[in-house]
């Protein structure tokens, strides 16, 4: 295979990617899309071998060569004595973690257009590390979103398969099958091995895309609106119980626990009200807030006696008029005006 991979190095002085061959992870995967993404690498080639002869005319090796120095641009994790982890965070990085922790601010900072040193830049920094890159870097080293002899202790099993399909799996499943034919020619093999490998990095890169795009685009210019209603929520509930956004919904959860952390009070928001749209005559939701953000439990949910119900049921039971629906679960619910969805969260409050 080292042959076949020295015919492929580019020899014109333009750079190259080094990365292993074989079977290949979502990490190398995500770790070369990212570095392709700043102008430095754009035309970068890509070199698939373990021969560290190779690697070593490689200007950036990812996930293989045994060496972690950035100031050579060597990238591995695999050493014995390798414990790098995410500032703040605890899991020990893979090879897309440790490019994203050299260049992730460039990336998000490319894509604000605003300096790596802005406090914008270091937030998406940290939380699009926390939602999308940690997952694989936990994935790679083997390291389980929950404690195993805790689940074992509790007794807590899964109630039904969630199909396997992580991130990782998503991209382990574009390798080639054990008894898929290979063709005989050791140079022919490898480039069909590798064309695998660069649909798997557009793969996983584009999923990577749509999370920064949609953490600069969307979730970065609600903090303010959320803000905003969190320091009017006075004004609907003495205790700060109600929120309402005003104008139209926002992704406003993660906004929301992080103001109330910061101020550090009991009084948790427990109802959040918007329009379902950005017109005067819109019907409003009335939305329970989750213990967490991707929990399916509320913090106070709908009152029992209203779920399920809708229209005029559902205004004989609250002796609100307005009512659209209840949830069955009670964690949303919807009314056709602003006082109606208002008059319901103060109402529910009481129950």
């Amino acid at each position: 295979m080292a042959e076949s991979a020295s015919k492929r190095l580019k020899t014109d002085g333009g750079i190259t990617i080094g990365t292993h061959n074989g079977h290949f992870h979502a990490d190398e995967a995500l770790a070369v899309y990212m570095l392709r993404q700043l102008p430095t690498y754009a035309d970068a080639a890509l070199v698939r071998t373990r021969d560290p002869a190779l690697l070593a005319t490689c200007h950036t090796v990812v996930d293989v060569g045994g060496e972690y120095d950035a100031a050579a641009n060597r990238y591995d994790h695999h050493q014995r004595t390798f414990a790098t982890t995410f500032p703040g965070r605890p899991t020990k990085l893979s090879s897309a973690g440790l490019v994203y922790l050299h260049f992730g601010r460039s990336l998000v900072a490319q894509k604000l257009q605003k300096p790596e040193d802005s406090d914008e830049v270091g937030l998406l920094w940290n939380k699009i590390y926390e939602s999308f890159v940690e997952a694989l870097d936990a994935h790679d080293n083997g390291i389980s979103a929950y404690d195993a002899k805790g689940l074992e202790a509790a007794g807590l099993e899964k109630r039904f398969s969630e199909g396997g399909f992580t991130l990782g799996a998503m991209v382990g499943r574009l390798n080639p099958n054990w008894n898929d034919p290979v063709p005989s020619d050791p140079q022919e093999a490898q480039a069909a091995e590798d064309e695998r490998f660069v649909a798997a990095s557009a793969r996983i890169g584009e999923e990577f895309t749509r999370d920064l795009e949609y953490y600069a685009q969307a979730w970065l210019p609600a903090r303010e609106i959320v803000r905003q209603a969190y320091q009017k929520r006075l004004e609907y509930d003495p205790e700060g119980r109600i929120m309402v956004l005003e104008g139209q919904s926002v992704p406003w959860k993660d906004h929301l626990y992080t103001l109330e952390e910061q101020e550090g009070t009991d009084k948790k928001v427990l109802y959040v009200l918007y329009a379902e749209k950005p017109v005067p005559d819109a019907k409003w939701r009335i939305q329970a807030v989750p213990v967490t953000k991707d929990s399916f439990q509320s913090r106070k949910p709908l009152p029992e006696p209203w779920r399920g119900a809708r229209d005029e049921q559902l205004d004989g039971i609250t002796g609100i008029p307005g009512g659209v629906f209840i949830h069955a679960s009670g964690f949303i619910g919807g009314n056709k005006t602003f006082e109606g969805a208002k008059a319901m969260a103060v109402k529910a409050l009481t129950l």
